[in-house]
């Protein structure tokens, strides 16, 4: 008797031109998070992501892709919205750290704060989310999720499969690692 053994993948793949990368594309790993910004335990895994980073080098690509829970998280839509309007001027990733560090506070007055501690041209930011200009774009992170199986807030993909183990430091490091050295 044979067992089917069934794994969640990723069903969009990683576009450069169209996803948050940090890393090279030629880097042996591939990590991308469906994260939602309200999510304490996106939260958690935030700084746990860093550190993965830190120690893999360029040897780790990382890829966000936005997962608002909106139903458990009442400003995590506009919060993904407000990193993509940042990410329109070149500041995503700016946005994306301010908006962990100070998960707290994601209110329209907070996230048009931050727009403006960042340098952003704030009547550009302000007519895009008054606009929902970036809407579009966080539900088709959102539906990607869904197809590949993502269910909860943190997920995520190594190269490509879903990592349904802990989150943890040394367990997802050692993951992304195993999988760094299958493709070196």
């Amino acid at each position: 008797m044979s067992t089917t053994q069934w794994q969640a993948v990723l069903t969009l793949p990683v576009d450069e031109g169209r996803d948050h990368v940090q890393g090279s594309s030629g880097a042996p790993v591939t990590l991308v998070q469906y994260g939602d910004y309200e999510c304490p335990y996106c939260g958690q895994a935030y700084p746990i992501v860093k550190a993965v980073q830190a120690r893999m080098g360029d040897r780790l690509r990382f890829v966000f892709r936005n997962f608002p829970i909106s139903t458990s998280h009442p400003h995590a839509e506009h919060a993904a919205e407000a990193a993509e309007a940042a990410g329109a001027q070149g500041k995503f990733w700016e946005m994306h750290d301010l908006l962990y560090e100070r998960q707290q506070h994601l209110g329209d007055g907070d996230l048009r704060g931050y727009a403006e501690d960042l340098g952003l041209d704030v009547q550009r930011f302000d007519a895009e989310m008054s606009g929902q200009v970036h809407k579009a774009r966080v539900h088709e992170d959102f539906m990607s999720g869904v197809r590949s199986g993502v269910n909860g807030t943190p997920t995520f993909y190594i190269n490509g499969v879903r990592h349904d183990d802990s989150y943890d430091a040394e367990v997802l490091l050692g993951a992304v690692e195993h999988a760094a050295a299958a493709n070196e």
